[in-house]
């Protein structure tokens, strides 16, 4: 199971029917909705799939639940240690929890600037992304959870990131600035931006008649890059923000079901399909978004996408790992939801965050 945009569909498609002709082994994708990859819970998968697509936040879940199988297998260390070499940022040891390894990074992402170059030019900070908001200018998906990946992005580059253990979920005047920073875009953008995600967003960017320019804070989404996937081509660009560093980190990462009957088969193209040669390959020719460094340096991986790697590459190497614990899911979801109602509802910013905090505090 993946989930349903060409960047997480296509290159498993492809790389399963590579993998039947080299071994002989038969994989079938099926795809999930974006909004049901970030909440749908992985044991239920896990009791359905022999392989999974998963987001690291869940690993947290998963290892209470005991749905996955670990991929750290005895005599496969040269192999792992492959590929936690290849990792861009901390792709690779963000699937690492309670002393194992539970999924390799197969697609890394972090929030980054998405923008029409032909339309508007780029914002230098923070300041210069209000005024594009006021001029109309901006999308800004909030939709939940990533109104929630913007204010944790935005605490981390303000220099105190949120705790990823038990307690304060953050420093009380960075956690109110970084709302009232939200609130300083979400003040002149369209309420529709309530209900996007950044697929949402940079459709409505890429489009003809396109009414906006600039994404500020969202998932890069390689396949908009491309020349001729969409109407009008969107260029990709670190995040408007000091040192371009704090950005809640994305991605995805092949993991195995616990419950599988073709654990070791599953496991076989888990390590390939996560290695340098097909992520810089196969994978990343069939429209997908690799998670390995071999392909994010490659000179033609990057000819093909717009420079998307290479211009986004120190937002991703500067990301900030979300808290995994076992109750972060629900918490990430509940919290998204009370942060876009005090947006909406114009609330003081101190306000939202005590509850916000007392949420992340019940989640434990």
């Amino acid at each position: 199971m993946t989930w349903s945009h060409p960047r997480g569909y296509d290159p498993m498609v492809a790389t399963a029917n590579a993998w039947a002709d080299k071994t002989g082994v038969s994989i079938d994708w099926d795809k999930r909705s974006l909004q049901d990859f970030e909440s749908f819970p992985v044991e239920e998968l896990a009791r359905q799939y022999d392989l999974i697509v998963i987001d690291h936040p869940h690993v947290g879940q998963v290892v209470s639940e005991g749905c996955l199988t670990p991929l750290d297998i005895p005599g496969r260390e040269a192999e792992r240690e492959a590929l936690a070499g290849g990792s861009v940022g901390r792709s690779y040891p963000s699937y690492e929890y309670a002393g194992h390894q539970w999924a390799f990074p197969i697609d890394a992402a972090t929030q980054v600037m998405a923008y029409r170059a032909d339309l508007v030019e780029t914002p230098k900070d923070w300041d210069g992304v209000v005024a594009l908001a006021k001029d109309g200018h901006v999308t800004f998906p909030l939709l939940a959870p990533h109104s929630m990946m913007s204010f944790f992005t935005l605490t981390a580059n303000l220099g105190h990131p949120c705790s990823v253990e038990n307690g304060p979920l953050v420093e009380t005047a960075t956690g109110t600035r970084a709302i009232e920073m939200i609130a300083e875009v979400a003040a002149y953008i369209e309420p529709s931006n309530f209900a996007m995600d950044p697929i949402a967003a940079s459709e409505a960017m890429a489009r003809n008649d396109a009414k906006v320019a600039l994404m500020p804070l969202g998932y890069g989404y390689v396949s908009y890059a491309v020349e001729g996937f969409r109407p009008h081509q969107l260029t990709f660009a670190d995040i408007p923000l000091p040192g371009a560093k704090g950005s809640a980190l994305g991605g995805t990462g092949i993991a195995i079901s616990a419950f599988s009957r073709h654990r070791d088969a599953a496991i076989d193209y888990a390590y390939w399909v996560a290695s340098a040669d097909v992520q810089r390959g196969l994978y990343a020719t069939s429209g997908g978004q690799p998670g390995h460094a071999a392909a994010w340096e490659d000179d033609a991986v990057n000819a093909a996408a717009g420079n998307f790697y290479r211009d986004t590459r120190k937002t991703l190497e500067g990301a900030y790992v979300r808290p995994r614990h076992n109750g972060y899911m629900a918490f990430q979801d509940a919290a998204s939801k009370r942060l876009n109602a005090g947006l909406i509802n114009r609330e003081a910013a101190a306000t939202i965050l005590a509850d916000v905090d007392r949420l992340y505090r019940e989640s434990f």
